[in-house]
């Protein structure tokens, strides 16, 4: 007893969950239309987020939570904390303000660290040369929910391990016009912006690659709407139709996909996004979003839906187009195109990063209290699990130093 007593708890559990999660590993990211590995692409930690593994790791699963998710971790982090002073109620009133008052302040520290904090980012990383990374919705302060310029956009993107990101502000394209000015030519030397737009269409949220550059007419004056007489009309010469890419379906089955050349429709969906408000509903719908894309041959992408908040990315489509390194910015966005419009379902992968299945259950979202930090552990490399012992023990003896001078203060 005298030897449990000295055990210290909140370290030896930690390693214990570390060291035990190893034997339950999984990948990091895996395809999000078959749930299986990704074969031709992988996660890839700079040195800098390794050393930084617990702070790295934490910060990047708050940023790909859902919206529900959030609520049941905040729910059963203040459900800890007041079975926790419940245990200590003799502690007196002041006490129990201090602890209420460090608990707030540690959860709003860690959403804002989770937002703002420069740190080193996670990237998606492939060996071979043909295949091409991609974010299809993203944003810019042009936007009037965004932060951030466009050129601190394509740092972002470069940092998560992007070769092309569509700059798709709300009824916008002066930022994505100042992108694609400073592209490097051929591309392959950095990230390619590339000019899209968010609309609406039938309530529904669509961005469409080229909407103002390649394209006219498509929207309305205000560029808030899609124009459908004008949507037919560019789509009348059979391989050149615009790519409608359908934003987090709300109501599966609002908009039609393409039925073939010469026609109006999607031409892709997007089946993984970044705003916790719309993750949660497509990792719900997956299985739905999956059959419908494959009934009407239409494309899955992701979307960062990036605002200029948070250093880490939800998912990657990735693409094959071999010479993409040798094209130019708009050859190469002919390119993508013409691949999604002949290609349809084949045309495209989606890779997630992995975090707690949401559930549909009140049970299951419940626990994700526990759910989510486990998930977490088992993605981890085995240089991260070091890392986190390394930083588990090291607190905790510095802990225990600072501890021992405060008690030599008291005595002296």
């Amino acid at each position: 007893m005298t030897f449990l007593r000295r055990v210290p708890i909140l370290p030896s559990v930690i390693s214990l969950v570390v060291i035990l999660s190893s034997a339950f590993a999984v990948q990091p990211v895996f395809d999000a239309a078959t749930l299986g590995d990704v074969v031709d692409a992988f996660m890839e930690r700079p040195l800098g987020y390794v050393v930084l593994a617990p702070l790295s790791n934490m910060m990047d699963t708050l940023t790909l939570l859902s919206a529900n998710q959030h609520i049941a971790v905040l729910t059963g982090a203040i459900g800890l904390f007041v079975a926790w002073r419940a245990v200590h109620w003799k502690a007196g009133l002041k006490r129990h303000l201090v602890a209420t008052a460090s608990c707030f302040g540690a959860i709003v520290a860690a959403y804002a660290a989770a937002a703002f904090l420069p740190r080193p980012m996670a990237m998606l990383a492939t060996n071979n040369d043909g295949v091409l990374r991609i974010d299809f919705h993203s944003h810019t302060d042009a936007s009037h929910d965004g932060h951030g310029s466009v050129e601190w956009l394509r740092e972002w993107h470069r940092r998560a391990g992007y070769d092309v990101a569509y700059v798709t502000d709300h009824a916008a394209v002066s930022a994505a016009e100042r992108g694609q000015a400073n592209n490097p030519n051929p591309a392959g030397g950095g990230v390619t912006l590339l000019q899209g737009i968010e609309t609406t269409w039938s309530g529904e949220h669509v961005t469409i690659p080229n909407a103002q550059r390649v394209y006219k007419g498509l929207l309305t004056a205000n560029l808030a709407d899609v124009d459908t007489q004008g949507l037919r009309l560019a789509g009348f010469i059979p391989g050149r139709e615009p790519i409608v890419i359908w934003n987090h379906p709300r109501q599966l089955g609002a908009l039609p996909p393409a039925s073939g050349p010469g026609t109006i429709g999607i031409r892709a969906m997007e089946i993984v996004n970044g705003a916790p408000k719309d993750a949660g509903r497509l990792r719900t719908n997956r299985q739905q979003i999956v059959t419908m894309a494959q009934r009407g041959d239409v494309a899955l992408t992701s979307g960062s839906d990036n605002h200029g908040y948070g250093r880490a990315t939800p998912g990657w489509t990735i693409m094959r187009i071999v010479g993409w390194r040798g094209a130019s910015p708009d050859a190469l966005a002919f390119e993508i195109e013409k691949v999604i419009r002949e290609g349809g379902f084949r045309s495209t992968r989606v890779v997630e990063r992995r975090v707690a299945d949401p559930g549909t259950s009140a049970a299951l979202t419940a626990a994700s209290i526990a759910t989510i930090p486990w998930v977490m552990f088992t993605t981890l490399s085995n240089d991260e699990r070091g890392w986190w012992l390394v930083w588990t023990w090291g607190l905790f003896a510095l802990s225990q130093v600072a501890r021992r001078r405060s008690r030599a203060r008291g005595t002296a």
